[in-house]
């Protein structure tokens, strides 16, 4: 039963015996819960297997417990008992289970035999390996290039699989490499590697007990990596100010129970997280940022004039840095006024995050999508790097920069070369070990390929994992460019609403899953390695009994293809899948940082990949880093919405009970939303207004002029504390509103965190 009052049963506080009662609530769901307690016992340990729940980093320290929520929902969901054989597909049509939800795909449970579509029967049928592969391979062999094929990948693959991936791809002759991080940190890669020299953060987990000042930017860790808490928690302890900027009140910034501490557990006590909790408008982050430097140059200006040591690092700034006083005019150039208005924060919050900032030794600042999902997303993480800059917060213990990826190797996959713009240098390796010639044309990014399908330029999909359909933009026009093509290829676990659009040709394949025992034919156990926010690679084996005889590693499955694509004289496909110490060993040929990989994967643990930024060696064009001077938006959607009547910024964001695209269950405690998604979150005085104008329940209708109508239908109005004018949703039901023509400057990110809308009457049933 769905409550009335969106705000009455929020949890007063993130994890303790919610936490726990959720754990167990998924494990029995699973109708495996022992398979899945036996499973988490191994899970981010050194002979276990890496939890598929996020890319949180895992403790130099491990303790024996070293999973959360999220990871109990991760390996449930995986270890079920369910089925999704052919026999369910016999039962069902493709029109039939386009009408479900997505909670109810996935809820059939696993995939055990390969399909392929019948188009005169709107069914999925069984089908022979080898033959799909052969059908597969003259499909893809018979366009009329190469670039017509896009190669998707989720961040669930492992470095092995992406690795064979990118290789076959670029053996067929493309560099089109939509990838999941186009759609969430690809600001913080681009970004990064102008200001640094490298697309990743620069601290390890253990700079997180060292910090004095936390700054946590857009994001939420109590839902999308719930072990960050406890570090957080831990800082915060020992007397570390945690500073948060997120519009959205959230539980888990506020407020953590342990449900690992037994005595607060039995005290039904938490702890305090943030020291500061400010609530910038929608897209305002870089104008608060800028609001920060303001004051720190103008205290810095005091203390020279009354003859005191400079606030700034001097040191730092003159022999590392470049830009420095460009910057510092664009920031003496921006008005308060300015300022104020597009942050939408008061000066006194500005100046006392100021205060935190000029007080603290050691600052990090860490952001995720809250920040990367904006027009301005790029300028705005360059603004955050500015500030650490001017103190020295870089390349020493207890301080810098931390983008918090999401999925659990969507770093690792673009270090393994899963990239459509890929370096030269990479590629003169890849031909150099391999003896084939590669691909130099840039190819496409997700946008790209969604335009490229829709418009007939490309004519073939391959899905390596994710939910292509559901986790991009404009959700209507992506259906009908899959549809579109002459083959479609999903490699899943479960069924989504990505495949059931299949192209001419429609392939789904079923792989095993992370917590899953992968045997070779010699009944060698093999292992895969991933790589986590922290540039900690470490290797990652099954210990579950596959669901089903049927299924085969991604990498026999993109080993089958690319045989039956590109044959296999120059490239041995089949020996890379009897034996993934044989990829290793060519990713250490091809790729810096890999040396000696199957040797130093197998410790406990497994080893850091060289940051040189953390070391303060930037590989930047002026081998320094450097300052960005750009100026603040001229105005963001917030600015706009809330100038213009009836108009209203809106962001779109996970539940609780789930995990990107994937639906876990239908409740959202932190929230106090239970048993229901179609809910939009409102201050509590423009829902008010809301009410009293449109009644309980709306349709939301995007704004933006291009042609389209965007609608989503049947929203129940939720109060919640955030700014004036914004609003809030989850994805991916929202997601039909976020337009394919809005996307980050330089990054191409979907701006899935500004969409203006506005809302109407529902509809009388």
């Amino acid at each position: 039963m769905a409550q009335s009052d969106g705000a009455s049963k929020r949890s007063s506080a993130a994890g303790g015996w919610g936490a726990l009662k959720s754990c167990g609530k998924h494990l029995f769901g699973s109708r495996a819960p022992l398979t899945g307690a036996r499973a988490l016992l191994k899970a981010n340990q050194p002979d276990g297997f890496d939890c598929p729940g996020c890319a949180w980093g895992d403790p130099e320290h491990g303790s024996s417990f070293e999973f959360c929520e999220n990871g109990v929902k991760a390996v449930s969901w995986e270890a079920t008992d369910k089925r999704t054989p052919p026999a369910f597909f016999a039962k069902h049509t493709l029109s039939e289970l386009r009408t479900w939800s997505d909670y109810t795909l996935e809820g059939q449970g696993r995939l055990t035999h390969p399909m392929r579509y019948d188009a005169a029967s709107d069914r999925y049928l069984p089908v022979g390996w080898d033959e799909a592969f052969a059908e597969i391979g003259a499909t893809l062999r018979g366009l009329d290039h190469p670039d017509q094929a896009e190669f998707y990948t989720s961040g669930r693959a492992s470095n092995e699989a992406a690795y064979l991936y990118q290789l076959f791809a670029r053996a067929y002759g493309t560099n089109n490499f939509p990838d999941c991080s186009n759609m969430c940190h690809e600001a913080s890669g681009v970004a990064l590697i102008d200001a640094i020299g490298i697309g990743k953060g620069t601290v390890l987990l253990e700079d997180f007990e060292k910090a004095d000042a936390i700054f946590c930017v857009g994001q939420n860790p109590g839902t999308n990596h719930p072990r960050m808490l406890g570090d957080l928690r831990r800082a915060a302890e020992r007397g570390a100010q945690v500073v948060v900027l997120n519009p959205v009140r959230e539980r888990g910034l506020e407020r953590f129970a342990d449900p690992q501490n037994t005595v607060e557990m039995l005290r039904g006590s938490s702890r305090p997280i943030a020291s500061h909790y400010l609530q910038p408008r929608s897209g305002g982050d870089m104008a608060a940022f800028r609001g920060i430097a303001k004051i720190v140059f103008a205290r810095d200006t005091e203390a020279r004039a009354a003859g005191r040591p400079s606030v700034l690092d001097r040191a730092f700034l003159e022999h590392h840095t470049a830009g420095l006083e460009a910057y510092r005019a664009a920031v003496e150039a921006t008005t308060w006024d300015a300022i104020l208005d597009q942050s939408g924060l008061t000066m006194d919050e500005i100046a006392a995050m100021a205060d935190v900032y000029l007080g603290a030794q050691r600052v990090i600042a860490t952001w995720a999508m809250g920040v990367t999902q904006h027009r301005h997303s790029v300028a705005t993480i360059r603004e955050i790097a500015n500030l650490l800059f001017l103190r020295g917060h870089i390349g020493r213990p207890g301080a810098g920069l931390c983008p918090v990826r999401g999925h659990s190797n969507v770093q690792g996959d673009r270090t393994v070369g899963i990239n459509e713009r890929p370096a030269a240098s990479f590629l003169d390796a890849l031909e150099q070990h391999f003896g084939l010639a590669m691909p130099r044309r840039h190819g496409h990014n997700v946008l790209a390929a969604i335009r490229a399908m829709r418009d007939g330029q490309s004519k073939a999909f391959i899905g390596l994992g994710g939910n292509f359909l559901r986790a991009t933009p404009d959700t209507a026009v992506v259906a009908q460019a899959l549809a579109s093509c002459q083959l479609t290829v999903h490699v899943a676990t479960k069924l989504n609403h990505a495949h059931l659009v299949p192209g001419a040709v429609g392939y789904l394949l079923p792989c095993l899953g992370r917590t899953e025992i992968d045997r070779n034919a010699d009944g060698k156990v093999q292992i895969v390695t991933v790589e986590d926010s922290m540039s900690m690679v470490h290797g990652s084996g099954g210990i579950n009994k596959p669901a089903s005889k049927e299924l085969r590693s991604e990498i026999a499955i993109i080993a089958g293809m690319a045989r039956a694509t590109v044959g296999g004289s120059a490239i041995d496909w089949a020996g890379f899948a009897a034996d993934y110490d044989r990829i290793r060993e060519a990713i250490a040929a091809t790729i810096p940082g890999f040396t000696g990989y199957n040797t130093r994967v197998r410790k406990p643990r497994g080893f850091m990949l060289r940051n040189l930024a953390a070391e303060r060696v930037f590989e930047t064009a002026t081998g320094l880093a450097n300052f960005s001077a750009d100026a603040l938006p001229h105005q963001t959607e917030h600015q706009i919405a809330t100038r213009s009547k009836d108009t209203f910024v809106l962001q779109t964001f996970r539940s609780h009970d789930q995990y990107n695209t994937t639906i876990y269950g239908l409740d959202d405690r932190y929230r106090g939303v239970y048993g229901e998604r179609r809910v939009l979150f409102a201050h509590p005085d423009d829902l008010a207004e809301i009410r009293g104008k449109l009644g309980e329940r709306v349709d939301i209708v995007g704004t933006h002029d291009d042609g389209i109508v965007r609608r989503a239908e049947d929203f129940r109005l939720v109060p919640f504390d955030m700014p004036r004018g914004a609003l809030a949703g989850y994805y991916p039901e929202l997601n039909v509103l976020v337009p394919l023509s809005t996307f980050g400057e330089k990054s191409d990110t979907p701006t899935s965190k500004s969409v203006l809308v506005t809302l109407q009457a529902r509809a009388a049933a």
